[in-house]
């Protein structure tokens, strides 16, 4: 005999045992006494057994009942949780928010944004995995992650790229370094120097794609380091010069250890972007994001 268990079935048993009688079993799932009567007859029959023991008061299961009891104690609370993760999406109030970041300095950025979105929607799954190891934008469209981080975007279907701020790649150098005396740096002030870089591909650096290699310079030697503090520390130390972003050295322009300077006379503007699938920005907790980013960088660049 083939049985045809229901999740319906399952809260009944459960309701029953909890209730100790069918009234207010019934009562609890909400339908008639009689009503609950015969489905209590309908399951018995499918499974060919006496599920309970109607003489006890209160109403009892048998060993037979106590056995799909405990099924329904396992499988009824993973359903449960898993509708109540269904209405969370519906509603908007939970998620996944994978993020992959193509800017390295913006991790600095990001923490303190991140650190606000987990206060406002503490049921959304956030992870941030480096955009730099991986071709983020496919890995967008296939759902593998859900935001990157961004300076190039491209017109990709059904992708959307959200504007977050402004930003001028700036030359940081040290206060007693020859180019010091410079009002703004060109290309070729590049080609005796020692270049410090994140570690990531020339076609990813601002230094590079907007200013070295459109004129074919090539810096004497070109060293790389992973954290900005490693990099500033260097310059300070006059081992090289940098090009980084000008909300990464906000505090390095009060140093009397460093200079600043644009890069070429009338200075050089990017763009970040916030690239998501378009059907997510109807997402509250995304549009809260992208709102989030876009406020910590413009008080970064305030500092």
């Amino acid at each position: 005999m083939k049985m045809h268990l229901e999740m319906r079935h399952l809260r009944t048993v459960r309701a029953i045992h909890d209730a100790g009688g069918l009234a207010k079993a019934a009562d609890v799932l909400n339908i008639t006494q009689s009503a609950l009567s015969h489905q209590v007859k309908g399951l018995e029959a499918q499974t060919g057994v006496e599920l309970f023991v109607r003489r006890s008061k209160p109403m009892k299961l048998s060993a037979a009942g106590m056995r799909l009891l405990r099924l329904a104690n396992k499988v009824l609370p993973q359903v449960e949780a898993l509708e109540a993760e269904f209405n969370g999406l519906r509603a908007g109030s939970s998620g996944r928010l994978h993020i992959a970041i193509e800017c390295h300095a913006c991790f600095e950025w990001l923490f303190p944004v991140l650190e606000q979105f987990r206060k406002l929607w503490p049921d959304v799954d956030v992870d941030i995995r480096p955009g730099l190891a991986f071709d983020a934008m496919p890995a967008l469209q296939k759902e593998d992650v859900d935001v990157v981080v961004s300076s190039d975007p491209e017109n990709l279907p059904g992708v959307a790229f959200s504007h977050l701020f402004d930003y001028a790649p700036v030359f940081v150098a040290s206060s007693n370094h020859p180019l010091a005396d410079k009002p703004y740096i060109e290309a070729e002030d590049f080609r005796d120097q020692t270049l410090i870089t994140y570690p990531v591909e020339r076609a990813r650096l601002d230094v590079f794609s907007q200013l070295l290699s459109p004129a074919k310079v090539e810096p004497a030697s070109i060293r790389q380091a992973e954290l900005t503090a490693v990099i500033l520390l260097l310059v300070a130390s006059n081992r090289g010069v940098s090009v980084l972003p000008d909300w990464v050295v906000r505090e390095v322009k009060y140093s009397s250890d460093y200079i600043t300077r644009p890069l070429t006379e009338t200075g050089i503007t990017r763009q970040l972007f916030a690239a998501t699938r378009e059907d997510d920005l109807e997402k509250p907790y995304m549009r809260d994001l992208i709102r989030l980013a876009g406020e910590e960088a413009r008080r970064l660049q305030e500092v």
